[in-house]
């Protein structure tokens, strides 16, 4: 299932947990998320919704995008209320007009991973059935390889969107989807290997916007500075739907992996909040003495943060708090986060957040003593429906209304949370979740290989990254750069080991199975 881990503030103290207040909120009168977006839209229509580099888009250009997607998808596509619609793109403006367009013609958005290879799209694309995908013209030969695979796909490319728009298409019918009705599949790994679509209602994601409004203190002249994928569950609701839907604004990096055009962006557009990933935060807490940033509030994410960063952040940045929370896919995603006004508690991802209950169970169900390791489980409005077209796995993951996480933790005596390790076997290369057999499956492909596990290495740029530990057959020697470009040919390339360790055999139990612990022994001992 796989967590992320963010920072986070709260302005509201101790006030988490409970029964969700809606008060002075847009989301309490609006059940379908295209509907609080045109509310929010009409509101502030002038207002800037999102910068990017020289470049201003206001609340009424998106909403005209808008309109413009959903007739196509409506009329051009004969798109039906329910089906699914896959966002194949990367960081641009246009995600956000494709999102709403989707939402509003009462399809289900399916946003995908623009890092997968074709196979892994097509994939997605026939589980989901999805009928129609969103795309660009800068990832045409990716676009080719996936319908030569999905030949029945149609495509819709963003640069067909007019230059110049008017208000709304006449004749188009009203939205008529309700606030438990599915919205978006978000897919994330499982223990299959294969990616599994969570599904989100737009109550789900209402609810858990709604709450991150009141535990993060947004208003409407909030800046969220975006430099993560789009694609991500902690992005879409976070950074897009939560600025969006109060009269906030979105800075939008152009480049995921430049920290100075950030930094820059981050000046000149006074950005208050900002996730992004632990190594960002590094550089940030060692920038010259008197160069002071707007931020109010930051949010490390795509793994843990380290204590050393975090301490030389706060001492850089006394007054801008860089706090721990826990999130995943299947809640929408944000389930707890630390206190904005403290107290703050390093390792720990916090208290639950407005409307969300957590609990620590053993195997059977049963919650456990303070203090004492189980799995993290999860209950409220913000937890998906379950998977798609997966009852049986549903079943396993909600049980007695309860989501269990696959995480596990404990209590504090103080009601803060701490995760201590993962029940499944989850990598989390760049902050994207990763099922080990996944790659594992694909090594076994490569001739000789007799055994192969696949563990997770910490790694300062990318929070994680994956090594593979091979056993060869008799009288077969290995070559790295060969198989290199093997999985590159299978996988995305964040999901390929950047070294193997080849050993004799690979340490197994009493019962055969191989014990990954002593694998990542190893590796801390290297």
């Amino acid at each position: 299932m796989g967590a992320f881990r963010f920072q986070g503030v709260n302005a509201l103290g101790s006030g988490l947990g409970g029964t969700l207040d809606f008060t002075d909120s847009r989301m309490s009168t609006h059940p379908h998320l295209f509907q609080a977006f045109v509310a929010s839209a009409h509101a502030h229509e002038q207002r800037i919704a999102l910068y990017w580099g020289d470049h201003e888009f206001t609340y009424g250009h998106f909403l005209r995008q808008s309109w413009w997607m959903r007739a196509q998808l409506i009329e051009g596509h004969g798109l039906k209320a329910g089906e699914r619609v896959g966002l194949w793109l990367r960081n641009r403006p246009e995600f956000i007009s494709a999102l709403f367009g989707v939402l509003g013609s009462d399809g289900v958005a399916v946003p995908i991973n623009n890092f997968l290879k074709a196979a892994e799209v097509a994939y997605i694309v026939a589980d989901a059935g999805i009928q129609v995908l969103v795309t660009e013209a800068g990832m045409e030969e990716g676009v080719q390889a996936v319908l030569a695979l999905c030949p029945g796909l149609r495509v819709i490319r963003v640069e067909e969107i007019p230059a110049s728009l008017s208000d709304a298409p006449a004749g188009l019918p009203a939205v008529s989807r309700g606030v438990d009705e599915l919205a978006v599949l978000i897919y994330t790994s499982g223990t299959t290997g294969q990616p599994k679509g969570a599904m989100l209602s737009h109550g789900n994601l209402l609810h858990n916007v709604e709450s991150c409004r009141q535990v993060l203190a947004v208003v409407d002249f909030d800046k969220f500075v975006l430099m993560l994928p789009m694609f991500h569950s902690f992005m879409l609701t976070v950074c897009i739907l939560l600025p969006l839907l109060v009269g906030g604004s979105i800075v939008l990096i152009h480049s995921l992996h430049a920290p100075k055009q950030a930094i820059q962006e981050i000046l000149v557009r006074k950005g208050s909040v900002l996730p992004a990933m632990a190594a960002l935060f590094r550089t940030l807490a060692h920038l010259p003495a008197g160069l002071e940033l707007p931020l109010r509030l930051c949010i490390s994410g795509a793994g843990p943060l380290p204590a050393e960063i975090l301490k030389a952040f706060n001492a850089r940045y006394p007054s801008v708090p860089l706090i721990e929370g826990y999130g995943l896919s299947e809640a929408s995603p944000v389930v707890s986060v630390n206190p904005v006004q403290g107290p703050w508690k390093a390792g720990s991802i916090g208290l639950p957040i407005p409307g969300v209950e957590i609990s620590v169970q053993d195997d059977a169900g049963v919650p456990v003593t303070e203090g004492v390791d189980g799995e993290i489980c999860v209950r409220g409005g913000n937890v998906m429906l379950g998977y798609w077209n997966a009852p049986q796995k549903t079943a396993e993951t909600l049980v007695n209304g309860w989501l269990r996480t696959g995480d596990i933790g404990h209590r504090l005596p103080d009601g803060y949370y701490v995760i201590t390790d993962r029940k499944k076997d989850m990598l989390k290369p760049n902050g994207i979740n990763v099922y080990p057999r996944e790659i594992e499956e694909v090594i076994y492909r490569y001739p000789g290989i007799r055994e192969a596990a696949v563990v997770g290495e910490p790694c300062e740029k990318r929070g994680e990254r994956p090594v593979a530990f091979v056993g060869l057959d008799e009288g077969r020697t290995f070559d790295e750069h060969a198989m290199h470009e093997f999985l590159r040919s299978q996988l995305a390339d964040f999901k390929v080991p950047r070294r193997f360790i080849v050993l004799p055999a690979l340490p197994r139990n009493a019962t055969g199975k191989i014990l990954k612990t002593q694998l990542r022994e190893m590796l801390a001992k290297a």
